[in-house]
């Protein structure tokens, strides 16, 4: 059985994900109300697995958990990347007319504005996570209260289905990273089949230091896939520079680590790991 800490309860995006990356697998789920907290299982039972949200395409990146790796010295063994729908559910006493609240997470809400511009006359109210929303609303018989969350919360908590899929930009995909103990990353890695990583550095305040750096990443024929910028806290106008690149050539990729290192600072490879393929 594997122990994989999420964020956020059963029926949740990041549930669907960690049975995705690991189909056919008993899972035991730590949920976690913050990201924090995955880290923090992880350091008190190397055993443990982390499945964590890094980046949405219509959200863009969730900084705070690049820092949290880095500063956990976790390392990412693979990605899973999930399509996002969102469905509108309510007790299955509720119906459209009897509604005056719904329910959800922030991003989730922002996600469905276009839907929620349709129907004024429910009430948008923040909340922790899409699938706890159904689970409070379930536990609580809050009639007249709706949630945001996945179908498979939705039949996980007993809700009725009013409207499947009311997100607004039908091409909503979250990447999940799943991060481990460096001491048992080999044992999870996919052996053989690592064609990304993830690497992050400093560089010194010269003229032209990260072109120079992108330049050898060229010459070594390495794919730029995503370059995320951080600052330093505590060295003003200084940044991280998290990098993701994909690669043919395992050897290849070695070689321009090994040439961009000179110049930079505090270059760590955060992780070596096969590219996630998207599901729905």
């Amino acid at each position: 059985m594997k122990r994989i800490a999420i964020q956020g309860v059963p029926g949740s995006f990041h549930d669907i994900a960690a049975h995705k990356f690991f189909p056919n697998e008993e899972i035991e789920l730590l949920c976690c109300d913050t990201f924090e907290e995955i880290f923090a299982h992880i350091q008190e039972d190397s055993s443990v697995i982390g499945m964590l949200a890094i980046e949405n395409t219509i959200a863009g990146s969730l900084l705070h958990n690049y820092e949290l790796m880095r500063d956990n010295g976790v390392t990412i063994v693979g990605e899973h990347k999930l399509r996002i729908k969102h469905n509108l559910v309510c007790l299955p006493e509720d119906d459209w007319d009897t509604l005056s609240e719904v329910h959800s997470h922030p991003v989730a809400l922002a996600q469905c504005r276009n839907f929620l511009q349709r129907h004024p006359q429910m009430k948008v109210v923040e909340a922790d996570d899409t699938a706890k929303s159904a689970e409070i609303i379930r536990q609580k018989d809050m009639r007249g209260h709706a949630a945001i969350c996945s179908k498979y919360a939705a039949g996980l908590y007993g809700m009725k289905i009013l409207e499947e899929s009311i997100e607004t930009n039908k091409h909503n995909f979250t990447r999940f990273l799943v991060v481990a103990d460096t001491w048992r990353a080999d044992d999870l890695r996919q052996r053989g089949q690592s064609n990304k990583a993830t690497i992050v550095f400093s560089l010194p305040h010269n003229e032209g230091s990260l072109s120079q750096v992108l330049s050898i990443f060229s010459f070594y024929k390495i794919n730029l896939t995503k370059i995320q910028s951080l600052p330093i806290i505590g060295r003003e106008w200084e940044y991280l520079f998290y990098v993701d690149v994909i690669f043919t050539d395992y050897l290849r990729f070695r070689q321009s680590i090994d040439a961009v290192s000179p110049l930079t600072r505090e270059l760590k490879i955060l992780g070596e790991y096969a590219e996630g393929e998207s599901t729905l």
